[in-house]
């Protein structure tokens, strides 16, 4: 392969002196364990460079002509440009650049999230797009903003994302041996038992990255882990990555602090307009801008935003070293055996704390044949390391083919639907329960609401009126009755999936069933909605005169009464899912509800006549409160207690004082409640990106 000398850029500042074009410092080798915040890195040995990728080898991870672009306002914008590079196995990647380089972008390129239009993605030579059913399980992502639910205790939710996650057939005790590994690997330990939402930062980054670490991916990417942390944090987490990496795990972190970049093997800068500007050892490419510091390569990018950074790199030495893109490798990675991924291990095998550790190194690797280590590298001042310091321990070895064989595997079984549901509700009802405030919320709205509904004046209730007079006021109590519902069901949901949003796409990413997600909500919140309604409903109308008898149930009418306010309060709260569905921000969800419940207090029949009016009426059928208090009207036989409405001669149809009628008022009620879950689904789904939609 014919190497290319550097171009030579003008410089932007002042030139580096000879003694710190290293870069800065060589960096010490961290030890095996992880090092307590504030306690400095004892220096042990100067870490060795990590070699490429070489012409024949499978990367852990390639890509090749990665381009995205994106069309607003009849403008095309690209925000990738032809990116390719190689990761070698084992390697730390950090990947940096400007806002608007295309970071975030490419991470979501790189784990399926958001597919680039162009281009292909390869782990251990699997290409993304055609098999990522099975490579989704190797992926772990944590993303820039937590994706745990903060009422849970650390190990609350590290639980409830084993039972998710792992393999179907691994018991309890083999997920709890695991949960113990990770919190003691990661630190955890010791704040197992308090709440995410007591955590500092940096923990809570720790916690995130455990749940990734719970199925022991393959390789892991981070999202901006340092964002808002102290520069101390900042240098905790990246030793934390530095140490995962040292074990065994390949990982890629998106960034922007620059303080900590030596801690990686490799550097990815990322230019504005999407294109690769370096990829390399990070303590060589201030050297190649020609800089001094990050400071000057990031006022470089905006100063001169008409450079051709990417041609620069790719005439550079640092593409053909780190790239190996000739088709003759090409041509042999995807032939060759070992380019059949292997499976990390399984954690339904019966492993020992210890036992798990090795296996992750050597095993668990992806197949790739890993390069041996550089010789170790110089000093920063060009010097040799004193003869006191201890020898570079040494570099590990590639697993045989034969062990490579043994930890090929095909696709995991998934956890059953039923089971993925039984975890979801219960973790769904814990987090209700954990918060305390909104328990109380929950069980003061109906009451309060139901005694103001008390405050309407109705001397006749729901019950005809004596002397043979008309009860005006029952069709005003109905009404009442209605919003009530209305507005229980819909606020209890309106927010529920919107709130969630990062929490899903995670979990969905890792094997999570969209429909046993849906049907988790709509389970624990129809059954806090029933049992709000129903409290709603006896105040409501307990006091108040009623019929003697129902059209079902001789008697009372109650019952039919609660039944017709139940389903409505469902239905909203369903309705409510669609809304939550809809939106992209929870800012939006309370103007919605407001315009939902005006929508059912207009559309319910009560308030005035919609039959026999054209447009109108027909407009009204997709109103779950038009059918409520249609089969409420027929319960209590409204037409005959109040007569036909002013400047009508004939009732409402829908409120005909018959069995056929109440239940076909009822069966709507349950066909507009199934609609809306189904259109739940859909928008859940159209969120998600193609290669998730068919998993």
């Amino acid at each position: 392969m014919t190497v290319t000398s550097a171009p030579t850029l003008t410089p932007i500042l002042t030139p580096i002196p000879t003694e710190v074009g290293g870069g800065g410092p060589a960096l010490m080798a961290l030890p095996a364990g992880v090092v307590e915040p504030g306690t400095p890195a004892k220096a042990t040995s100067v870490r060795p460079p990590i070699a490429p990728v070489a012409p024949g080898d499978t990367a852990a991870l390639s890509t090749r002509g990665l381009t995205v672009t994106v069309k607003h306002r009849g403008v095309v914008k690209t925000l990738l440009d032809d990116v390719g590079f190689d990761v070698p196995d084992q390697a730390l990647v950090a990947v940096i650049g400007p806002s608007g380089s295309g970071k975030s972008t490419l991470l979501r390129a790189l784990t399926g999230s958001r597919p680039a239009d162009s281009g292909e993605v390869r782990y251990a030579g699997r290409e993304l797009r055609a098999e990522y059913s099975l490579l989704r399980h190797r992926i772990g992502l944590v993303p820039q903003d937590d994706v745990l639910h903060a009422q849970l205790t650390v190990k609350a939710a590290l639980r409830y994302a084993a039972d998710l996650r792992f393999p179907q057939g691994t018991t309890a005790e083999q997920r709890e041996r695991r949960i113990d590994e990770v919190l003691t690997d990661l630190r955890l330990t010791e704040f197992e038992g308090n709440k995410v939402a007591t955590l500092s930062g940096g923990q809570r980054k720790r916690v995130s990255v455990a749940l990734e670490l719970l199925t022991k991916p393959t390789v892991l990417f981070l999202d901006e882990p340092t964002s808002g942390l102290d520069p101390g944090m900042d240098r905790d987490v990246m030793r934390m990555l530095r140490c995962l990496t040292d074990e065994g795990r390949t990982v890629l972190v998106v960034t922007h602090s620059v303080a900590e970049l030596q801690a990686c093997d490799l550097l990815l800068v990322m230019a504005p307009g999407g294109g690769v500007a370096y990829y390399g050892p990070p303590q060589e490419a201030l050297q190649f801008f020609e800089c001094e510091t990050w400071a000057d390569v990031f006022h470089a990018f905006s100063c001169r935003r008409d450079y051709d950074w990417a041609s620069a790199y790719r005439a550079s030495e640092y593409h053909d070293k780190y790239t190996a893109e000739s088709a003759e490798s090409l041509e042999s990675s995807e032939s060759s055996e070992a380019a059949t991924l292997p499976s990390p291990r399984s954690s339904s095998e019966d492993l020992g704390p210890m036992q798990a550790r090795d296996l992750s190194v050597t095993v668990a690797a992806p197949a790739v044949a890993a390069p041996a280590r550089a010789a170790v590298a110089s000093a920063p001042a060009a010097s040799a390391p004193a003869a006191s310091d201890p020898a570079p321990s040494p570099a590990p070895k590639a697993p045989s083919q034969a062990a490579l064989a043994s930890s090929y595997s095909t696709p995991r079984a998934e956890q059953r639907w039923g089971s993925q549901l039984r975890t979801l509700i219960r973790r769904y009802l814990r987090v209700i329960a954990s918060d305390r405030g909104h328990l109380f919320l929950l069980a003061a709205l109906p009451m309060i609401m139901g005694v103001l509904s008390l405050a309407i004046p109705a001397a006749s209730g729901l019950a005809a009126a004596s002397g043979g007079d008309k009860n005006t006021d029952a069709p005003t109590v109905l009404l009442v009755l209605a919003v009530g519902a209305c507005l229980t069901g819909a606020a209890n949901a309106v927010r529920e999936l919107i709130k969630e949003r990062g929490i899903y796409d995670r979990e969905r990413a890792a094997g999570l069933s969209r429909s046993a997600y849906v049907m988790s909500k709509a389970i624990v919140l129809g059954v806090i909605t029933a049992t709000q309604t129903i409290v709603l409903s006896a105040i409501c109308l307990l006091p108040r005169k009623l019929p003697a008898h129902g059209l079902i149930i001789s008697g009372t009418a109650v019952p039919e009464l609660m039944i017709a306010a139940v389903l409505l309060g469902v239905t909203s709260m369903l309705l409510g899912l669609v809304v939550s569905a809809i939106v992209r921000t929870t800012e939006k969800t309370m103007p919605l509800l407001v315009l939902i419940t005006i929508v059912e207090v207009v559309f319910c029949g009560s308030l005035f006549p919609l039959f026999h009016s054209l447009g109108l009426e027909q407009l009204a059928w997709l109103s779950p409160s038009r059918w409520a208090v249609a089969a409420e009207a027929s319960t209590i036989n409204l037409p005959s207690i109040m007569g036909p409405p002013q400047g009508r001669t004939t009732t409402d149809p829908l409120w005909q004082h018959s069995v056929g009628m109440w239940c076909a008022d009822i069966g709507m009620l349950v066909v507009l409640g199934a609609a809306c879950l189904a259109l739940v689904l859909r928008l859940l789904r159209r969120h998600e990106s193609s290669l998730l939609r068919g998993c």
